[in-house]
């Protein structure tokens, strides 16, 4: 018996929230937003779901409940984030929180069990409420994943997550979880006891059923470890490892992973009551933090990309790709067209060897999943299966798209373009993964250079979100959307940028290094480089990114920038005996560290290589601060991302922001180079420009668009937004 109509007579808008009586007496409650692809949770819902409880209370004959999700892939992703927009103090994203934990009480209290039936994505709010619930189970279907990711948005769960997991799973699986806001597939959940069953889809609403005539289940005892950890003594020492742990990773620039300890700990040390309490007031105090702005800001702008193909164009379809070069980037490029775009790939290599290295990149890579059980040995046959090769173009004649990653030689390139117009289709697309010869170059002697584009990876293919996408002057729009389309399909994060020497991701990049080997040549050492940027907030300091592009790629663009943007894009002239000395980074175990020869033990932590300060005719002595160190390497990649917007090279200063986040590792928290300018002020960062430019030279001096910016009391992105 559907009681629908019900529960939303007199609503402006249908509720998302419908109650159905089966004969058994079991009430099945499905969500299903109206108008949405995915449920998501939003304020508005409080009154649905108290009202979709009302009206279970008041049958009678009710023996339980089953919640499950009324979207084909999606149990519920997440709360709606812009509901934290609408709030202009921390007492208001408070309330927000009070609001949601009050909800989800009353289903954690309700008289008859409530069961949570999931499939796909539960994850932040979504898993919050499967919390709540008195068991949960969920389909072994590999679109299903339960996690509470809000710390990536600078925030913590919010309606009793930190409470509640923590009783569920354990302490020390519930914070690695919550801290981390990594995700778990179906099995993972299982073993550690965060659902009570994983079934085959088919038989989930079966089993939700069974479970709730099974009556209210009391919960099952915690692993020894967990409950030696739950004690007094195991828990000092646990919280103390995990702050340590969490302090070396974040070097104190998100807060909201000291809050999260905070209060779970407050919640195990003094109560529930007290737990809730402080995970309401710390949700709303983040809410307002600078560091949650930047983070959702950048949330926001890489969703919005997600669903730009760069113009009005309709992008083609696609049924199968085509790769040139089976090297590091061929492979890792076969591999996320097959593994997540799930199109068949056709590799061409010189030699079988070339096929060989491209196949066994996806092979190891889909074997770590295996060995970590989050993937099944038939799955990753199949997935193999959709990779083939040859020395030839056998198998080229169908190809929609060919994605070329053979080494940086214009001439060489030129002539992938010939052979690809005499040998596969008249529509096919040629995109050149280059990272610094001109796409226009490429396409120069082409029959069709409109179907002629650059396609830039990063650097593991497989881990590295962004690509840049860089039309020429006479790319057709059709192909802009369709090389964005497979961008998107392979799980990247895609910007467009102009065909201008280094595009914008190494030419924001290029300025940023050389000043750190200025800091170098004037004696500082290695370590102390790369540390001073580590604690800015970069991922690694410039020294060891260096090492780990391969020392010989990254200054191979240096000489490309000097030529057509100026002196200012010069390494320094002592520099050059790095390369002469033959050293190319880890690939070759020579660098800027030193890297122990393999079976050897692995060092915790890599040391630098004492023999390239005589190398470079310095002494090696720590004599400048950190944060001096890194404003000079900072400064010079903002002033050249202001330079870029100025110049065309981005098309906003959104593009720019994720570009750098997701292409270079820029701080996440910082929100890019141009949320983080905004934050300083123009006017602070040209002063500051100019202060270097007179300690330290010319290439330091404030480019045109930051003067004006300056003189107009301008920002990059309007107040408040």
């Amino acid at each position: 018996m559907s009681i629908d109509n019900t529960l939303h007579d007199q609503q402006a808008t249908p509720s998302a929230f419908h109650l159905t009586l089966r004969p058994d007496n079991i009430g099945v409650i499905t969500i299903n937003v109206p108008g949405e692809k995915v449920n998501t949770l939003k304020a508005e819902f409080v009154e649905q779901v108290n009202d979709v409880l009302l009206k279970a209370q008041q049958l009678t004959t009710l023996e339980g409940l089953v919640i499950l999700s009324g979207k084909a892939d999606s149990f519920i992703a997440g709360a709606d984030i812009t509901m934290i927009a609408a709030c202009n103090t921390a007492k208001e994203a408070e309330a927000l929180a009070k609001k949601g934990q009050k909800t989800l009480a009353q289903i954690a209290a309700f008289p008859v069990p409530v069961v949570a039936a999931i499939h796909g994505a539960c994850l932040g709010g979504g898993l919050e409420l499967a919390l709540a619930c008195h068991s949960r189970v969920c389909s072994l279907d590999d679109k299903t994943q339960l996690g509470l990711p809000e710390v990536q948005l600078g925030l913590l769960p919010g309606s009793g997550g930190t409470q509640r997991l923590p009783g569920l799973i354990g302490t020390s699986k519930a914070l690695d979880m919550i801290l981390t806001g990594k995700s778990v597939r179906a099995r993972q959940a299982l073993k550690m006891g965060l659902v009570d069953d994983a079934v085959p889809h088919a038989i989930l609403l079966q089993t939700a059923i069974e479970r709730v005539k099974q009556g209210k289940q009391l919960r099952r005892a915690l692993p020894w470890q967990e409950r030696l950890l739950n004690g007094p003594l195991g828990r000092r020492l646990l919280f103390s490892l995990v702050r340590k742990k969490t302090q070396e990773k974040t070097h104190g620039n998100y807060p909201a992973t000291e809050r999260i300890i905070q209060v779970v700990l407050t919640g195990l040390e003094q109560g529930s009551k007290s737990g809730y309490e402080a995970e309401s007031r710390a949700f709303g105090e983040l809410a307002m933090s600078p560091q949650s702005a930047a983070l959702r800001s950048l949330f926001f702008a890489s969703t919005a990309l997600k669903k730009e193909y760069g113009s009005d164009a309709k992008p083609r379809d696609l049924h199968r790709i085509g790769v040139l070069g089976g090297g590091l980037m061929g492979g890792g490029i076969a591999c996320v067209t097959a593994t997540r775009a799930g199109l068949p790939v056709r590799i061409k290599d010189v030699n079988e060897q070339g096929i060989n290295q491209a196949l066994k990149y996806t092979w190891d890579l889909l074997s770590k999943r295996v060995r970590s059980k989050r993937m099944r040995t038939a799955e990753r046959q199949k997935q193999m299966m959709l990779i083939s090769g040859s020395t030839d173009y056998s198998g080229f004649a169908g190809v929609d798209i060919v994605v070329e990653a053979v080494f940086e030689d214009i001439a060489l390139k030129q002539q992938m373009v010939a052979e690809i117009e005499h040998y596969a289709a008249p529509h096919t697309i040629f995109a050149s993964n280059t990272s610094s010869l001109p796409i226009g170059q490429i396409a120069a002697n082409a029959i069709r250079p409109q179907q002629v584009i650059g396609l830039h990876y990063f650097s593991p293919v497989d881990k590295m979100p962004l690509v840049e996408v860089i039309p020429h002057a006479t790319t057709s729009e059709e192909t802009l959307a369709t090389t964005i389309a497979l961008a998107q399909k392979q799980g990247k994060t895609a910007i467009v940028v102009a065909d201008r020497a280094g595009f914008y991701v190494n030419r924001i990049l290029a300025p940023y290094i050389n000043e750190a080997a200025r800091c170098l040549l004037e004696g500082e050492p290695i370590e102390s480089l790369d540390q001073a940027l580590v604690d800015f907030g970069f991922p690694v300091g410039p020294m060891m990114l260096l090492d780990e592009v391969g020392i010989d790629v990254g200054t191979k663009i240096i000489p490309i920038l000097t030529a057509e943007l100026g002196p200012r894009f010069a390494a320094p002239a002592a520099f050059e005996a790095v390369l002469k000395d033959g050293r190319k980074g880890r690939k070759n175990g020579r660098g800027f560290y030193l890297y122990p020869a393999q079976g050897k033990q692995r060092q915790k932590r890599k040391r630098a290589d004492s023999t390239i300060y005589a190398l470079l005719g310095v002494t090696a002595k720590a004599h400048m601060e950190h944060k001096v160190i890194a404003q000079r390497c900072v400064m010079m990649m903002l002033n050249e991302a202001a330079r870029c917007l100025h110049e065309g090279v981005i098309r906003s200063a959104r593009d720019g922001d994720i570009g750098a986040v997701f292409g270079i590792g820029f701080p996440p928290f910082l929100g890019g180079p141009f949320r983080y300018m905004d934050q300083l002020g123009v006017e602070k960062l040209v002063q500051t420009l100019r202060y270097l430019q007179q300690h330290h030279g010319e290439h330091f001096a404030p480019c045109e668009r930051l003067q004006y910016m300056a003189q107009k009391g301008e920002r990059f992105y309007p107040q408040g937004s």
